[in-house]
Order: structure tokens, then sequence, then C-alpha cells
């Protein structure tokens, strides 16, 4: 360890930028979320329309987030930017939300699909079946499907010790594996749409049975879809190590969210198209099944199958990848302030926050064994949106703190757009608690866990 030397390198230009936002975005999202989505709505029509209003929605909230990027860049993200905006105690809480919840579960739960994905393909061996049935509160089952969670922490130990390697190293992997995923869901695509068995109009049928779509649902249909569309700000934790960062921040997370929009709109419309909606809606409630792999299954055979599990594999561990390399920055950030764990602030050979990327892994893993994939999901969103929120009217309470400012990029539709976004935040917030209570209640709990922790890392500087 070097740890005399605090300072990060600057040398990601605007391709990294664009490369590290969708990197970061297109995961496991594109090729699971629809199953839970379609079990909501039951329509074919409103999966589309949710995935369409949450891009929409994502991209309000991506404007904001790069006027404050462009305003404020520094390693750490949202960490940073709260010290300026609201107190070092908000930003404390941000921090900590982070790393117990938010981009912990995020590893967590994309290792997760990776290992399952791998399953799919090659058959792992079933390991401690007879402590299957040992849970905590009887919502914790850590040795049920034991074999596929053993595979994603292993996935988490071998990424996190690559990315100890240096930013540049990982960047150039996930340019790499990003563009054969490009490729990858291209060819579904066209190959899907043109496919004799598929039926686009399938895809745009409105029946809905029984009155089930309403506010709610449509709430909760989207909470899926704003799993797929996580990561975007992850852009901010590595604000220090990008060139001239008040241009090209705002710029990525523009041309990065715009992309995935086009992306999952067109591969959800293949989906929707060569599957019934009501075998899609099944899946949800078969281990180990993917969406994605049953509709390319039928214009592809068996050989589909092992191209599009291929295909998930890839995406699920670059995605991986990238949210371990760019998360770990914001506990490093937390530490040389005195608030988190004094060997976080510590960088390698390589200049990399090398004991960052420890403790993020070993909580991460630990999530990996605590639950399902939905459930690490559902729960991550819920507590991301009360942060995105929070930058969002961050930008309202600059525009009158610093008024007089030069601001690199400022956000389109100013106050409505990010009005906008902040009651829907604030609307998906109170759907959550209603519609998924456990998650949003053990979600409350660990963010509100980082009261007692700042009180402990101040008393302990």
């Amino acid at each position: 360890m070097n740890n005399n030397n605090h300072q990060l390198k600057q040398t990601l230009g605007l391709v990294s930028v664009i490369t590290i936002v969708i990197a970061n975005v297109l995961g496991s999202g594109v090729y699971k979320k629809i199953a839970p989505m379609t079990s909501e709505l039951n329509s074919s029509l409103w999966v589309l329309l949710a995935w369409i209003v949450a891009g929409l929605i994502t991209l309000f909230g991506a404007l904001s987030n790069a006027e404050i990027a462009g305003l404020l860049s520094d390693t750490g993200g949202e960490f940073s930017y709260y010290k300026k905006i609201y107190n070092k105690f908000y930003s404390f809480i941000y921090g900590w939300t982070a790393f117990t919840v938010v981009q912990t579960a995020a590893i967590s739960s994309l290792a997760y699909v990776f290992a399952q994905s791998l399953n799919s393909l090659l058959p792992l061996p079933e390991i401690l079946t007879e402590y299957s049935d040992i849970n905590l509160f009887g919502i914790f089952y850590p040795f049920q499907n034991f074999s596929v969670k053993l595979t994603a922490i292993s996935a988490i130990i071998l990424l996190s010790w690559i990315n100890s390697l240096g930013i540049e190293f990982g960047t150039k992997i996930s340019k790499f594996i990003l563009l054969f995923v490009i490729v990858g869901i291209g060819s579904i695509i066209i190959f899907g749409l043109s496919s004799e068995k598929a039926l686009i109009s399938r895809a745009f049928e409105s029946n809905i049975p029984h009155n089930t779509v309403n506010i709610s649902t449509f709430f909760s249909a989207m909470l899926a879809a704003f799993w797929a569309y996580q990561g975007w700000a992850s852009i901010g934790f590595v604000g220090g190590e990008i060139k001239n960062p008040s241009r090209n921040i705002p710029k990525g997370i523009t041309i990065g969210v715009i992309s995935v929009i086009l992306i999952y709109v067109l591969i959800n419309t293949v989906y929707l198209s060569l599957l019934p909606i009501n075998e899609i809606a099944a899946i949800t409630t078969q281990t180990n099944k993917i969406a994605a792999i049953e509709a390319t299954k039928v214009f592809w055979g068996n050989g589909g199958i092992t191209f599009i599990s291929g295909l998930i594999i890839l995406t699920t561990l670059g995605c991986t990848h990238m949210t371990i390399l760019a998360s770990c920055r914001t506990y490093y950030a937390m530490a040389r302030e005195n608030l988190f764990f004094k060997p976080v602030a510590t960088l390698n050979s390589k200049k990399v926050p090398a004991n960052s990327l420890l403790y993020q892994g070993i909580w991460a893993s630990i999530l990996v064994l605590s639950g399902s994939f939905d459930q690490l999901t559902d729960m991550v969103i819920f507590a991301i949106f009360i942060f995105y929120a929070s930058t969002t009217y961050g930008v309202i309470v600059l525009r009158r703190k610093m008024p007089d400012v030069t601001r690199p990029y400022k956000v389109f539709g100013y106050p409505y757009i990010p009005i906008l976004f902040i009651i829907f935040s604030l609307g998906l917030f109170i759907n959550t608690i209603i519609t998924k209570p456990r998650e949003a209640i053990l979600g409350l709990f660990l963010i509100l866990l980082g009261i007692p922790m700042y009180y402990w890392f101040q008393k302990n500087k």
C-alpha cells in the first residue's frame, strides 16, 4: 500500500464516460425484468409503456443530475455533491446507504444473475442441499440455490481483484465486453423481429383482463424497469478521474441514458412479439428461468439458448465489473474525511482504493446469501430514488444559493423537469411502502442505521 499518495489520476475521456454509463446500466434487467412487469400488468402495450415512461423519468433525473455533476464534479458522486448542497451529515447518510443497500446490493444482484445464467448453460453441481431450509426470520434462506450463490460470490471476488489493477485497465476490459454485448443484443433485435415466428402486433396488444392496470400496478411494474435503468449515476463516483469533467460528465450521462432507452424498448418489443403474455408472466414463478432465453429459443432453438445464455453471462459480468469499479470510490472519499473505516482511505501502487474494493466485496457477498434477485433489486430502487430526488432538488437549491456561478450544463425545462421527477420519486417511495413493505422496511432500517454510525465515526476520528 502507498498510504502517502491520495491523488487519483484524471485519465478518462468522453468515450470512457459513455462506456461507464452504459456498462453500469446494461446488466440483468434487459433480460429478466420483463417477467415481473408482465405479471403486474398482463398487457403487452402497458409493459412497453412502463419501459418508456420509466426511461423518460430516468432521463429527467439524469438531466438534473448532469447539471449538478457539471457544477460540482468530484470523486464520490452524490457524497461530494451533498456536502455543498445540504451538509456533511446528509452526505454521510447517502454514502452509508450506497454501501449498505444501493451499490453493494446492485453488485450482488448482478453477480447472482451472472451465476444463474452460467448455471443454465453449464449446470452447476448442487451443494449443501440438506441445509436449504435453514432461514433467518422466515425471509432469508442463505443455503437455497447455494451453488449459484457461491458462483456469484466467486465472481465478486475475482472482479474486485481485477479492479485493483487500475482504472484504465478496468475501463479497457469494460469497453471490450460492451462491444460484444451491443453486437449480441443488436443481433437478437434484428433476427428476432424479422423471424417468421414474431408477431409484432402482439407486442402492442392492450387487452387488460380484470382491470389489472392501475396506478399502483403501473408503479410496481416501473419499479422493476427502474432496476434495469439503475446505474447511470455511478459515473459521478469517478468524477475525480475524468478529464474535463464539467463537460464530459453531462454529455456522457445524456448520451448513455438515451442509448439505453432505445435498446430497452427494442429488445422488449422482441420478447413480447415472440412469447404470449401469459408465458412471460409465468416465468416469474420459475427459479433460474430467464425471459430472454425463452424468447430467443423460439427463433433460434437450442442454439439460441447457448447464444443468449453466453450473452447474459457477458453482460452481467461486464455490468458487475463496472459497478464494482465505480462504487468503491465513494467509500474511499468518505474514509478520507474520517467518515468511514480508516483503511479504506488508502490507495495501492496502481492508485486504486484497494481496501475499499475489499470492504465492498465482503458486504456484497453477504448480501448474495441474504435474499433473492427481486428482493435485492426492489430494495435498491426504493433506497436510491430517495437520493435521486435529493440530487434533483439540489438543482433548485443551488440555483438559489449560487445564482451567478457559470454552469457548464443547465437542465432542460427547468424548473418543471426537476419538479416532475421529485413528485414521481415521492409517489414511488409511497407505493413501494404499500406494495413491497418487507423490502421498504429493510431498506429504511439499513439507511437509518447510518445515524448512529455517523456519530460513531465522528467520535472515533
